[in-house]
């Protein structure tokens, strides 16, 4: 949601089919991994997505890819040519 567009936690909230408290702490969870911060405007609380922590881990996991691609693919192989 956060990746359209910045939200207050009450926009943030009314989406989910939990209590408003359970969000905030979801959100909690995800500004103390640096992946949503937080800015004052007026009494509102405005997230906004941080993606930069995103692209490190999909930085290391693309060393991965190759690797199961390539085990994926045998397995499809190997699945195939049983009867």
């Amino acid at each position: 949601m956060l990746a359209h567009g910045e939200r207050p936690v009450g926009r943030i909230a009314e989406q989910f089919a939990m209590s408003r408290p359970a969000v905030i702490k979801h959100l909690r969870v995800l500004r103390s991994a640096k992946l949503v911060t937080v800015r004052q405007r007026g009494r509102e609380r405005i997230h906004v997505l941080n993606p930069t922590p995103l692209k490190t881990v999909q930085g290391w996991l693309s060393k991965f890819e190759v690797f199961w691609d390539e085990k994926l693919e045998n397995l499809k192989k190997q699945v195939e040519q049983e009867p």
